[in-house]
């Protein structure tokens, strides 16, 4: 693996399918992954965002990102009862606990199996670039997303790291980019 600016680079990595909570949180990753001829596709795979309404502007955001780019977007389906029954008897669950464990789970495992369908080997996240979220979580269920789908590689990486973070904040203001308060699921409201 190289490494540029805390940024781990997977050896021949040409292509990547990232999966993307909403527009600001990729903007810095997907613009660092371009200037280092990374050529990303975004998957917008969110079902656990409520109500549908925030889900849509976020979706419309990211969409409009990626066209503002000529990066490939893709729409995985909203399926919001399927995502409920999923983590059901962990709604009381704190931030960073089970609940969220179980959603980062059905995410990224759907991001694999989108990624094995395209035939691109390597898959990540956009969950490992909010302070909010746990990277150990999101790694470990990268990886078992990885173990459970052949022909794929999760490439871990906090994205937090190499000036992204401040980075993303200047695009949000540079896109006018809608900026969500919570994670996106009903139970982060409440927190």
């Amino acid at each position: 693996m190289k490494k540029k600016n805390d940024i781990e680079i997977p050896e021949g990595i040409s292509q990547v399918l990232l999966h993307a909570c909403c527009a600001p949180c990729s903007s810095a990753i997907v613009e660092w992954m371009l200037q280092h001829n990374i050529r990303p596709t975004i998957f917008y795979f969110n079902p656990n965002i409520f109500p549908y309404e925030e889900y849509e502007i976020r979706k419309n955001e990211s969409k409009r990102h990626a066209e503002s780019l000529g990066i490939p977007w893709i729409d995985g389906d909203y399926d919001h009862e399927a995502w409920l029954q999923a983590i059901r008897g962990l709604e009381q669950e704190p931030e960073r606990g089970s609940r969220c464990q179980q959603c980062f789970r059905i995410r990224l495992t759907a991001t694999a199996l989108q990624a094995q369908a395209l035939g691109i080997t390597y898959f990540t996240t956009t969950l490992a670039s909010s302070r909010w979220k746990s990277i150990e979580q999101i790694t470990t269920t990268g990886l078992q997303a990885q173990a459970a789908v052949p022909s794929t590689l999760f490439w871990a990486q906090n994205w937090r790291k190499g000036g992204l973070q401040d980075r993303r904040n200047q695009l949000l203001k540079e896109y006018s980019f809608y900026n969500q308060l919570y994670c996106g699921c009903e139970f982060s409201i409440r927190n």
